[in-house]
């Protein structure tokens, strides 16, 4: 529905921006957009609703569990006969036989499957011992119609009766008898970690130290959220010193690099002409070709720099705003808790039905051997791909909303002139997010899909050509992954954007990103500044949590005497700071980069003149050209908003006064 409304505001002649302009009022006149995508989306999840039931009803995740037999039966339970499968051994009970036994562990799929009631402790050499192993423990290893008596002449295969001989020693894992050998190749890379202790080593350090560890991640969330606060005044100081690094280095280098030119081509010319070699004249060219394109590189750098000094004070000013917006709303760091919560459930729930579809075969008899197979209908394999999307689109549904939760709690405050009315801009912008803009979210969340899923199967095409020699198709497959990767990022950071307009003015997803796009393109060197240096001061800030932790972590341990290699628990430690890091710090990111619209719509659409004053801070109103003109403007509204409430408070006074006098009169 708001996708169908006509980009017209480009147009030469058209006045419907200087109209809307006009009349504009941050956060307010709400109403519903992208209604056809929300009902698109409602009727999506009716379908993984169906697929749910589908899957519960007619899947058996106990045989996932549990295994099953070649004709059918679970193991370990009770088992009712199908009428589709007339087999004399299907539909028996396994309640004492709760293990499946491959006849052939070497080719499961086409070996006989069996259930037994204990897993062969030993290696089993002949028939004899297959016998015996079955008086004394009470679980046959050959087929159900097998008789004790029966097994020595009952003879042996892979499709059974009785299983080829050697049986190797088995011990149960999931439920299925997996013989204790593992592989040649495992064998020797155990005997290695095992005769040096290392892996076990590993394991017990981690053990030991879990209570230590544990309680480092807290001191890295507390860490994580002291460096939020305290980023917006280090902001600038590392700015400044990473340019002024970056200038110093470029021009160091570009004179080394002239200076063994120079050397190179004293010392080629003070030789002989016949001992002059073509090797040293070539690195003589060399060096002049690398200093040209040094100098010229350097130039360009330094130019860019001084063009980008004022956005670079902006960055800094943005990260100051940014500071005093977690001041008002600061639960907003804890933002990707909730998310992390919304997606492992909802995980959880797509897992389950996933084990049900997978279990959801219809059971039928193979004619070529005998045996019970599962074939999926002809519904089901469509369905597979329909739980796959559901995966991916709805989980990029909860991040897109938390993106949107985001930007509404930090253009509220933005767009508030006193920022003492700022009350529970968080619960405000989500409340706003359900009652108008979950299609919004729900189209913009379909766009990665649309990127995301192509790749994926480009990947796992990759993956299977991988072995091949066509090494062509191996090149035009990493360029088109990488392409859509790069595609893929571009439209998240647009639509988040495209959130941030929503969250300002109300509008349809297609209009906030032809508005965020144009906005981002107009003040292209503002995003380079804040994509370039700002990233650079958040992954110092990383740093920085993860060198505290870190420094903590191995004053903590050096001492430990439990601990055979305390750097392992250490490594364990930073690897966790660090991502609990990037958590908190990612949010820092995404309220600068909503200040920065939020800065550019205010420029856009306001002039500083009476009626149109800035919403912006002071701290910004100096990267505005009319500033001056606009803090005057500012200070005249503040002064007679002043007056207006003094005048309305002395009247006040006054009809108090008249009131009093008046019940004085009457009582007398």
């Amino acid at each position: 529905m708001g996708c169908c409304q006509p980009c017209c505001r480009c147009c030469p002649g058209n006045k419907r921006d200087e109209e809307e302009d006009e009349r504009w009022q941050p956060l307010m006149d709400r109403s519903c957009t992208d209604v056809i995508a929300l009902v698109i989306f409602i009727l999506f999840w009716v379908g993984m609703f169906f697929i749910a039931a589908y899957s519960i009803a007619g899947g058996n995740a106990y045989r996932l569990a549990y295994g099953t037999d070649s004709y059918g039966n679970v193991c370990g339970m009770q088992n009712e006969k199908n009428a589709n499968i007339n087999l004399k051994s299907a539909g028996l009970d396994m309640t004492g036989r709760p293990y499946v036994f491959f006849m052939d562990i070497i080719n499961p799929k086409d070996a006989l499957e069996i259930c037994v009631s204990k897993c062969p402790d030993r290696d089993l050499n002949s028939i004899q011992e297959i016998l015996d192993f079955a008086k004394n423990s009470s679980s046959s290893l050959c087929e159900y119609d097998v008789k004790q008596e029966n097994i020595l002449t009952a003879g042996q295969s892979h499709l059974g009766p009785c299983p080829d001989t050697p049986v190797k020693a088995s011990t149960s894992f999931l439920n299925r008898c997996v013989p204790k050998n593992a592989p040649d190749f495992l064998v020797k890379f155990m005997a290695i970690l095992n005769s040096y202790d290392i892996f076990y080593k590993v394991l017990s350090d981690v053990f030991q130290a879990r209570a230590e560890i544990a309680g480092m991640c807290v001191l890295a969330v507390v860490v994580a959220l002291l460096m939020v606060a305290l980023i917006r005044f280090v902001a600038g100081f590392v700015m400044w010193i990473f340019m002024g690094i970056v200038a110093v280095a470029s021009i160091l280098g570009t004179a080394l690099l002239w200076w063994t030119y120079a050397t190179k081509n004293q010392e080629y010319y003070a030789l002989p002409e016949n001992e002059r070699l073509d090797e040293n004249g070539k690195d003589v060219t060399a060096f002049l070709v690398y200093s040209i394109i040094a100098t010229i590189a350097t130039v360009v750098l330094l130019i860019v720099l001084i063009v980008m000094r004022k956005r670079v004070k902006l960055v800094v000013a943005l990260f100051h705003e940014a500071g005093k917006v977690f001041m008002h709303t600061p639960f907003l760091v804890l933002q990707p808790l909730w998310t992390f919560i919304a997606l492992a459930l909802f995980f959880i729930y797509w897992t389950a039905v996933l084990v049900f579809l997978a279990t959801a075969g219809e059971p039928t008899v193979d004619t070529s051997t005998g045996w019970v197979t599962y074939r999926d209908p002809e519904p089901v394999r469509y369905m597979w791909w329909y739980h796959v999307v559901g995966l991916i689109w709805t989980s990029e549904f909860f991040l897109a909303c938390q993106q949107m939760v985001i930007a509404g709690a930090v253009t509220q405050v933005y767009f508030t002139r006193d920022k003492k009315l700022v009350s529970s801009p968080i619960l405000k912008a989500t409340g706003r997010l359900i009652s108008y803009h979950l299609g919004s979210v729900a189209i913009g969340s379909f766009i990665i899909v649309l990127v995301k899923i192509p790749r994926l199967i480009l990947t796992y095409i990759q993956a299977k050509l991988k072995d091949k020699e066509n090494s062509c198709v191996q090149f035009m497959l990493k360029c088109c992954i990488c392409c859509l990767w790069c595609l893929e990022n571009c439209l998240k950071y647009l639509n988040y954007n495209a959130y941030t307009v929503i969250a300002i003015e109300g509008t349809s997803f297609c209009t906030a990103a032809r508005r965020a796009f144009l906005a981002l393109v107009s003040n292209a060197l503002r995003v380079v500044a804040i994509n370039s240096v700002g990233d650079f001061v958040l992954f110092l800030g990383k740093l920085g949590v993860v060198a505290i932790v870190g420094a903590i972590s191995l004053i903590i341990f050096r001492t430990d005497a439990r601990l055979h290699y305390y750097a392992v628990p250490i490594l364990v430690i930073c690897v966790f700071a660090f991502f609990i890091a990037h958590c908190f710090l990612s949010v820092y990111e995404m309220v600068v980069d909503t200040l920065l619209l939020c800065f550019c719509e205010d420029c856009r659409i306001n002039d500083g003149s009476p009626g149109r004053e800035y919403y912006m801070d002071k701290s910004l109103l100096e990267f505005v050209e009319n500033s001056n003109e606009a803090l005057k403007n500012l200070e005249k509204k503040k002064k007679k908003e002043t007056a207006n409430a003094n005048a309305n408070a002395n009247e006040h006074v006054e009809l108090k006064e008249t009131m009093n006098s008046s019940s004085k009169a009457d009582y007398v």
